[in-house]
């Protein structure tokens, strides 16, 4: 059985690692414990179950496990889109195999619990538009949540073709271009331009488009497929805002061989407390701050303090810093609801229970 999932050109297509990749031992010792089972990737996530295929052209629509269909059962837990599952018969899902890199953020609402927007990707397109949707600090954001999550990151900008004034963007990102974050500015509707992206888009790779509604993630779809495939709308002229015309998150294979991801807008982008600045943008930042008088500066007027003294010699962006110094916080707010969501886990483990 494991030997014909090696050669399965199908699974390829999908992103099934080759032999040797990291995943691939842990994902082999799964399927020999499941021998009736056969591997699938989940391509659409809904609220009734999953869509999972075996290849580009088939889709089946098996039963989960019924521990995933409890309400409290956690969130981040259940298969996502680009999750890799073993269904038996082709009508149920017996296991999840361990992920490799995952994109998440922490859900909206008061009590902590994390959801998963894509799985085993290898690159995240953060689209965004160059018209009023254009936000750096909100790139900043998404950059926070794609650091230690495992996966390249990648910033296009969209509507190219409708401003004089990419220049001027792409500037204004310059402290991240110095960090080795690839941006790049593309026409969403002209395969020409689009094409810059193929360099990411190989075969068996996967990569996921995240961006506000209205950024392009639907055009910047239909133009690597080549056809009309995703609903797409006219953004509100006031705030360059569009309506969700991606309703659900679904993975799409590309004629190039790799997969893409295509999800709704997002309007919360929650730290779940997991992420690591400096490899969400901020590692200019981080390494100045080592350089700080003292290792507790707070970087708001301490003696001493490098950062600081960046800003004033016109080396940093004070909003920059600003919207770093707001997302540490959120990180380490987030953190602690993690802790203490860890701790009373393992609380309700360890407990005994009561003789009667």
């Amino acid at each position: 059985m494991t030997e014909a999932f090696d050669d399965d050109a199908a699974l390829r297509a999908i992103g099934w690692p080759w032999p040797g990749a990291a995943e691939d031992a842990a994902w082999q010792a799964l399927c020999q414990a499941h021998p009736q089972a056969v591997p699938a990737r989940v391509i659409e996530q809904h609220r009734s179950g999953y869509v999972v295929c075996r290849g580009p052209d088939d889709a089946l629509r098996p039963e989960s496990l019924p521990e995933w269909q409890r309400p409290r059962f956690p969130a981040h837990e259940r298969p996502a889109v680009g999750d890799w599952v073993l269904v038996e018969e082709a009508k149920r899902i017996v296991a999840l195999l361990p992920r490799h890199t995952a994109i998440k953020r922490a859900a909206a609402g008061e009590h902590y619990h994390q959801q998963v927007i894509a799985a085993n990707v290898d690159v995240v397109f953060i689209v965004c538009g160059l018209d009023a949707d254009f936000n750096p600090r909100r790139i900043e954001r998404y950059l926070m949540l794609v650091g230690g999550g495992g996966a390249e990151p990648v910033v296009v900008l969209t509507k190219a073709d409708q401003t004089e004034y990419a220049a001027d963007a792409l500037e204004v990102l310059a402290d991240l271009a110095a960090q080795r974050i690839p941006l790049r500015t593309v026409n969403a509707k002209d395969a020409e331009s689009v094409a810059q992206l193929h360099a990411w888009l190989g075969p068996g790779r996967t990569a996921v488009l995240v961006g506000s509604s209205g950024a392009g993630k639907s055009t910047l779809t239909n133009t690597l497929l080549g056809s009309e495939r995703m609903k797409t709308g006219a953004v509100r002229q006031t705030d360059s805002r569009g309506r969700h015309t991606t309703t659900h998150r679904a993975l799409i294979p590309l004629p190039s061989g790799a997969c893409l991801i295509d999800t709704p807008g997002m309007r919360e982008l929650k730290p779940t407390g997991e992420e690591d600045l400096a490899e969400g943008g901020f590692a200019d930042i981080e390494e100045l701050a080592t350089h700080c008088r003292f290792r507790d500066c707070s970087h708001q007027g301490d003696p001493g303090c490098a950062v600081q003294a960046a800003i004033d010699a016109d080396e940093l962006d004070p909003g920059r810093l600003a919207n770093y110094l707001k997302l540490q916080e959120e990180v380490a707010t987030a953190a602690a609801k993690l802790a203490k969501r860890v701790a009373e886990q393992q609380g309700k483990v360890g407990r005994r229970p009561r003789k009667r």
